[in-house]
């Protein structure tokens, strides 16, 4: 689908207001407006090499040895071949092109598969079939059912009463439920291709913006003003449903949809190692010049005084004049010669490490999905490290951390609970899948997807119980939902959120079918009767009453109010006879809410027949009131719903994903701070945020921010913020006093013990992500353990994960699933997606995707640390050995007349990286392992050491160029203070220079493959192959190279013939090497021991642990959820707008001739404050470990108030 789609950076020139005439493409032609063509590609054919290697050369290490090849084309500098540098440097380059061309390709294809899309636009009087891409504002464009929308257009008509047509929005809110939109009815009627061929309308509107939930503008027709707004929008993105066919207006087509507006850039990440790496290549260089300069002064110097004797049978070159030209040489060739500190091979190396931590996170078959045959994918080779040091999560709720699937799970029904299971012993036993679902067989209107395993309750059906059967038929009577009969029995329920269609669902089951309606009636299957009840009134739920009623009248001519609402809204209206029955129902609410579910209450009435045609008078002149009309209603509904008569409660489900609860624990235990950044109501969010435990009832305050107005806003959240802080010194215009409070607010953070929960509104988000206010909301949010935005558009989730990434500088990870999460996880450092029911999308913007939200947990607790460990153990390696190995040139200039003369053979320099010492690194930058997979899930505290960037900074390195440097200081002096006194078993002396080059080269060797076996926690039989065999290559390779065989060969290339026969013959040269080992490695190591045995970090202990248990075995990690007591959350948290009352008793949705299929939504009120109280509950989620303790909730809870808490609209 289109919301893939990077906005691309094609900025258009700014509108202060659009001008749209329809069908008239050379009126709006003049206006330059953006075509319906969208383009994700960053390259084509003429721009991909001086783009790409431009992307590229700001690495950099490539700039830097692009310069070197420079260098070493000058013959008069170069002491080394030019190959050696550019055969790398062109491979890197090549490899990396490829790479980025094969991804590019990809996004030409889907944007060439988007740009082809078929539509009928109506030109020259026909409709005509066109692509997407040549669709042009102004066009009038005919969608069908289940089409997707390819432009954002004015609905015109529609084969639906009054101009209705239903969309579902999930690619824009990652909601599922069916929207209405409704055309103005001066246009419902042009329905003929005639009408549409005269229309000539014109809009005036709002230029392109982002904000998904408005739209101003006024159509000019037939001289008259129409305003419009957004309820008369279809926007790119949108799909058609249960609406045969509609026309539309283009308003914003392409890059200026608002679909597209929302969309982010495709931003190029690198990883933290990466910026580091250009930092330290950069002082590194400055370190090399530094040499260089000292190297230059001493050839310098050397000339003037030294190298003049020699002139007679060494003269100078003709341009080489004078000695300070000499030093002036010396210095590049020198640059030359010592850049092997930074060799080009490590970026090759950090490149087959990174694709080789890529296909392990691949080939894990722990997160591979079977029911959907997904398994994980690193879709990006570049971020694995990245992963080990992820401070942030944002997270979509809607099928990220729920399946967005409602259940019928339990229910109360006159003071007896329904839904649990007994074994013969009357205890009870856990829900499985073996577990026996119960037979609804004898109704053939059943809904064979619908699950219940409690028996009791349909023989309490089928003896007639009362009580029970008035339950289940006002769940069939008091809701607007919309039936549609595909076929004789197989009815499909159109319900305004998923938990109302979950209540009907369970009627239908037990034998009270919802069939029909129209505005007058609703027709019931009861127990296989059917039965019509005149429909009186529809008593509309919002946000303010917290409850839905109808009124019916039943066939015996009996009136009664069937009523559902929170539970604290209807136990304030109940009879006093239904006292003992509350309290009753009461702890069978609570009992339920401890298990994380939604409850409702279910009451109803006898109404006397007379006092209702009293009351029906007041509400139709109510109903008739201009100004405050609703407020009018609202009284009178509140007179007639008291008395009631208590029937039960209702216990839904939203079922999390499996494990979520438990990966969230296990990820805070880790100290990642988990936002849930979400389309959905504030209710919804919060009630999800309870059940996978992100919000708790021992939290000591939870915050929710839902001012409309900046000052409001501000107000909230500093209020907040004082409450942590425990200030309250506020001075007269509400602000706080200029204090020092900013700068301890990090000391705060780091201090405070109370647990905190922010919960802020899409509107109130509007204006707290403004300037002025950005750093108050986030110093609040970073005090708060949870975090979660609610109503918030796709920009303004990009929004919030940018104001993080800018100010704390921390690793951000964004998860989601559907195309409104997309923006979001291509701003933040590390995307992943979730393969799950709302498309591709997502994944296709991701840098890491699989199927389910637990895999998070393993993918950064052990692939991301893993990557983390190893590639830092990597650099710090492989930075040592290239200083140990480089510097021994800066120490031989001092005694070779800084001729800039190399010390080894050139052989040796040209494959100690690549040959000699390649493949040992690389087996520990792929499989080496500090603690073994199930450690690293049972100690999520392991990952702190990623998230403080402890294991490769700027301290280890340079500890470990420190020590490479020692390392070089010993192995060029300890060789030559021997080869000064050391003779053959002949008597005579070492003296040349070729047999010191060798014994230099051996010791190096073998001194970085011993530092490496004693670096390496976790030996495979891969790492001892590596070792052993690049040991056995170097002495096979010297031995060959310096035979005379070769030698008669190429006697030019290969100067050291016998050299390595005749020096390494030698015992005393053998005990060289070993003295010149010894002392290099044993201050390592015991540096090493002192730190494990004395001062032993986590790490240690765990693998101290490891090691000791090894046979034995570790048990997996058992996260659980431990049951809690907990305040209740209504079900109508999940009813994402107003009722639909007043449209279905108007009739305006139903069809002339049958029940329509679609139910209409109204329209979408301000978000009011959730719950004005809470329950004083315990809730704990235990990490247990291996030896089964758990840890302990923290103590010393500061006093709170403990409100009781109210259902959200």
């Amino acid at each position: 689908m289109a919301t893939t789609q990077d906005c691309a950076g094609d900025k258009l020139v700014q509108e202060k207001e659009r001008h749209v005439k329809a069908n008239a493409r050379d009126y709006n032609d003049k206006f330059s407006y953006a075509d319906n063509r969208i383009k994700t590609s960053k390259y084509n054919l003429f721009t991909f090499l001086p783009i790409n290697l431009f992307e590229q050369f700001q690495r950099v290490a490539n700039a830097y040895f692009l310069v070197l090849l420079i260098l070493q084309l000058i013959p008069e500098i170069s002491s080394l071949s030019w190959f050696t540098t550019i055969v790398p440097l062109v491979l890197v380059l090549v490899i990396t092109a490829v790479k980025d061309a094969t991804d590019d390709y990809f996004r030409h294809k889907s944007d060439q598969q988007v740009n082809n899309r078929q539509s009928q636009v109506l030109i020259r009087g026909s409709l005509q079939n066109e692509r997407w891409m040549n669709v042009r504002v102004g066009d009038i464009i005919k969608l069908e059912n289940n089409q997707f929308v390819a432009a954002d257009i004015l609905l015109l008509c529609s084969s639906e009463p009054y101009g209705l047509c239903y969309i579902e929005t999930a690619e824009l809110d990652g909601e599922t439920n069916l929207k209405v939109r409704q055309a103005l009815t001066v246009t419902s009627d042009l329905g003929d291709i005639a009408k549409l061929i005269d229309f000539d309308g014109e809009v005036i509107c709002e230029p392109p913006n982002n904000k998904l939930d408005k739209f101003t503008g006024t159509l000019f027709w037939r001289d008259n003003k129409y305003p419009l707004d957004n309820g008369k929008m279809l926007l790119r993105g949108c799909v058609l449903r249960n609406t045969e066919w509609c026309f539309g207006m283009v308003i914003f087509a392409g890059l200026q949809t608002k679909l597209m507006q929302n969309c982010g850039r495709t931003a190029f990440k690198r990883t933290s190692i990466d910026k580091l790496m250009n930092t330290l290549v950069l002082w590194i260089f400055a370190f090399l010049v530094c040499m260089g300069v000292i190297l230059a002064i001493g050839n310098t110097v050397w000339e003037s005084w030294i190298g003049r004797n020699f002139q007679v049978f060494l003269p100078r070159d003709e341009f080489q004049s004078s000695a300070v030209f000499s030093g002036f040489l010396t210095f590049w060739s020198y640059i030359i010669i010592l850049n092997t500190v930074v060799p080009i091979s490590l970026y090759v190396s950090v490149e087959v490490l990174r694709l080789g931590h890529s296909y392990f996170i691949n080939w894990d078959r722990k997160m591979y999905y079977s029911q959907t045959d997904t398994a994980a994918e690193a879709r990006t080779t570049t971020l694995n490290e990245e992963l080990g040091q992820v401070e942030f999560i944002f997270s979509d709720k809607t099928g990220t951390l729920t399946q967005n699937i409602m259940v019928f799970s339990k229910c109360s029904i006159n003071g007896q609970t329904y839904g649990d299971v007994y074994n013969e012993f009357d205890q009870k036993v856990e829900i499985t899948e073996k577990t026996a679902c119960v037979d609804f067989s004898f109704n053939p209107l059943c809904d064979r997807r619908f699950k219940f395993y409690d028996g009791s309750l349909l023989e309490a059906i089928k003896l007639e119980d009362p009580a029970v059967q008035e339950f289940f038929r006002l769940l069939a009577l008091c809701h607007t939902v919309m039936p549609e009969e595909k076929s004789e029995g197989h009815l499909v329920y159109q319900a305004q959120s998923p938990d109302e269609g979950a209540l009907v669902t369970a009627a239908r089951n037990f034998g009270f079918v919802f069939r029909a309606r129209t505005p007058e009636t609703i027709t019931l299957c009861e127990m296989g009767r059917a039965v019509t009840y005149q429909l009186l009134a529809i008593l509309d739920f919002n946000n303010v009453r917290k409850r839905m009623s109808v009124i019916v009248r039943n066939p015996q001519g009996q009136i009664k109010l069937y009523s559902k609402g929170a539970d604290t809204i209807i136990f304030d209206r109940l009879d006093p006879s239904s006292e003992d029955l509350m309290h009753t129902t009461s702890d069978h609410l609570s009992e339920f809410a401890g298990e994380g579910l939604r409850t409702l209450a279910l009451a109803y009435k006898d109404l006397d027949e007379d006092d209702f045609d009293v009351w029906m008078k007041k509400l139709l002149f109510a109903s008739t009131e201009i100004e405050n009309r609703e407020d009018q209603q609202s009284v009178l509904y509140e007179e007639i719903e008291q008395g009631l008569k208590l029937l039960g409660a209702t216990a839904i489900e939203d079922k999390l994903q499996e494990g979520v609860p438990e990966t969230i624990a296990c990820l805070s235990l880790a100290d990642i701070k988990i936002w849930v950044l979400t389309g959905d109501k504030l209710e919804t969010a919060m009630n999800i945020g309870y059940s996978c435990n992100m919000l708790r009832d021992d939290m000591n305050e939870v915050f929710v921010i839902s001012g409309h107005s900046l000052v409001e806003v501000q107000q909230q959240l500093r209020s907040a913020k004082e409450h942590i802080l425990g200030l309250s010194r506020v001075s007269s215009a509400g602000d706080v006093e200029k204090t020092d409070v900013l700068s301890v607010d990090s000391v705060f953070e780091e201090a405070i013990i109370a647990e905190y929960a922010l919960v802020i509104n899409g509107h109130s988000l509007a204006h707290a992500l403004e300037p002025q206010l950005e750093h108050v909301l986030l110093d609040l949010a970073c005090l708060c353990k949870t975090v979660i935005c609610c109503r918030v558009t796709p920009m303004q989730k990009a929004q919030v994960v940018e104001l993080v990434k800018r100010h704390k500088r921390a690793v951000t990870l964004a998860i989601g699933d559907g195309a409104n999460d997309v923006s979001m996880i291509k701003t933040a450092h590390i995307g992943v997606g979730i393969s799950g029911q709302e498309g591709m999308q997502a994944v296709l913007a991701s840098d890491y995707s699989f199927a389910q939200f637990r895999y998070l947990q393993r993918l950064l607790l052990v692939h991301g640390r893993w990557s983390y460990f190893r590639m830092c153990n990597f650099l710090c390696y492989f930075f040592y050995k290239n200083f140990a190995f480089t510097l021994v040139h800066f120490w031989y200039g001092f005694f070779c007349g800084f001729s800039a003369q190399t010390v080894y053979d050139q052989w040796f320099i040209t494959l100690f990286n690549i040959v000699y010492t390649s493949l040992p690194v690389l087996a520990m930058g792929l499989f080496d392992q500090d603690v073994n997979d199930r450690n690293s899930l049972r100690y999520p505290s392991l990952y702190k050491l990623g998230q403080q960037n402890l294991l490769f900074n700027k301290r280890q390195f340079f500890l470990c160029t420190l020590q490479g440097l020692g390392t070089s200081f010993l192995l060029f002096f300890i060789p030559y203070g021997a080869f000064s006194v050391m003779v053959r078993e002949d008597g005579s002396y070492f003296s040349d220079q070729q047999a010191f080059a060798v014994t230099i080269a051996t010791s190096l060797v073998i001194v970085v493959s011993v530092q490496i076996g004693l670096d390496k926690c976790y030996w495979t039989a891969v790492n001892h192959l590596f070792i052993w065999g690049s040991l056995s290559v170097y002495f096979a390779v010297l031995f060959a190279m310096q035979s005379d065989g070769i030698f008669g060969i190429f006697p030019s290339n290969f100067p050291f013939v016998g050299t390595a026969r005749n020096c390494l013959s030698e015992t005393s040269v053998w005990l060289v090497i070993l003295l010149t080992t010894v002392v290099c490695v044993v201050p390592g190591l015991a540096v090493s021991f002192l730190r494990v045995n004395l001062f032993p970090a986590l790490t240690d202990k765990v693998r101290h642990l490891q090691q000791s248990r090894k046979r034995e075995g570790p048990q997996e990690q058992n996260l659980r959820r431990v049951r809690r007591t907990s305040s209740r959350r209504s079900a109508y948290a999940f009813s994402h707008q107003q009722g639909y009352g007043e449209l279905i008793t108007s009739g305006k949705n139903m069809r002339m001739s049958k029940v329509s299929s679609a139910r209409s939504p109204g329209r979408t009120p301000h978000s009011s404050t959730w719950i004005e109280n809470m329950l004083k509950r315990k809730n704990e989620v235990s990490c247990a470990s291996g030896e089964s303790t758990e840890a302990p909730e923290s103590g010393n809870r500061a006093k709170q108030k403990t409100p009781k808490q109210q259902p959200a609209d």
